[in-house]
């Protein structure tokens, strides 16, 4: 049996949404800032490792915060499962100075509502994406 972490996903987005102060942005494949998107957080996440995650997202806690700050959104169009865990968004709040994060599930049953990923990025940090995402 093979097990696929979840940094090997992201690619398969159809989409990517950015939230910033709770305006949404909808990038396509097709799109040239889609894949500037996805290089960056590729580069972000390279050397990073999945780890067990210490909490659950709550959905109307994660829509209420995602009104605020910065956040990344990778969508499928499908449902996917990793780690035993099916999703359908993966949502992720962009912050300088995080050298790990939760990693949020989306599922058109429950929203956000259930345990996360957890990926720490082994000495690297979100800086760069965080700066990039900004400037969009």
């Amino acid at each position: 049996m093979v097990i696929m972490e979840i940094q090997n996903v992201f690619t398969e987005a159809e989409e990517i949404n950015v939230y910033n102060e709770g305006v949404k942005v909808t990038y396509s494949s097709e799109n040239d800032n889609y894949k500037k998107i996805l290089e960056c957080w590729n580069n972000t996440i390279e050397n990073s490792y999945q780890m067990p995650a210490f909490g659950v997202s709550i959905n109307n806690y994660t829509v209420e915060e995602m009104k605020h700050g910065l956040w990344v959104e990778f969508c499928f169009g499908k449902q996917i499962e990793r780690s035993q865990m099916p999703f359908e968004k993966l949502l992720v709040n962009v912050n300088k100075n995080y050298y790990g994060f939760n990693v949020i599930r989306y599922t058109s049953q429950r929203g956000y509502d259930g345990r996360c990923y957890y990926l720490d990025l082994n000495g690297n940090n979100m800086d760069n994406f965080y700066d990039f995402l900004s400037k969009l």
